[in-house]
């Protein structure tokens, strides 16, 4: 267990830019590497439950604010906020304060530090802007676009090694180094 809450790294990007796959990739990787690895998916909306199923009833005939759901391999909470949506440093605190660092897919608006991916293809610009003192969180850029020169670190899109020098950078900049070995 560490002290104190986790670092959190948000994944962002435009729509279509590869954030899951980034994420998935950047979790695998620390995680292969021995660190405690938790995510979050900021989302516009899904459903865990399905009607009929006894945790749906529990909540939608039986009227449970949250409902946990459990086994023994595993547990979901679901339920639905009572005023409004949870502010992530909330989230963290709250359910993932054990981990070693969290990656949150997506809060482009939050004033966690960020890694960009951005593929040219699907859109011709970063959301990264120099002159935008919003971007000064972000950290490093992921791009399939070569010839991008930014005042960040960036990542060439290219397979195995990209992920083994992103989760590099991950560790040095968090301070992780020797803690998942």
């Amino acid at each position: 267990m560490i002290s104190g809450e986790p670092p959190v790294l948000c994944v962002i990007g435009r729509r279509n830019s590869g954030k899951t796959g980034l994420t998935v990739a950047l979790a695998a990787e620390l995680n292969r590497r021995g660190y405690r690895i938790m995510t979050v998916k900021h989302g516009h909306g899904f459903q865990v439950d399905q009607p009929g199923k006894d945790s749906w009833r529990h909540r939608h005939e039986g009227g449970a604010v949250r409902t946990v759901m459990a086994s023994p391999t595993g547990f979901a909470l679901v339920g639905a906020w009572p005023d409004g949506e949870m502010a992530l440093p909330e989230m963290v605190r709250r359910f993932l304060w054990d981990a070693d660092i969290v990656l949150a897919e997506g809060f482009k608006s939050l004033p966690e530090p960020k890694l960009e991916i951005h593929r040219k293809g699907t859109h011709p610009n970063p959301l990264f802007d120099p002159s935008d003192p919003d971007s000064a969180r972000t950290l490093a850029l992921v791009t399939d676009d070569p010839a991008l020169k930014l005042s960040i670190p960036s990542f060439l899109l290219d397979g195995p090694e990209m992920i083994q020098g992103l989760a590099d950078f991950v560790e040095e900049t968090f301070q992780m180094k020797g803690r998942g070995e």
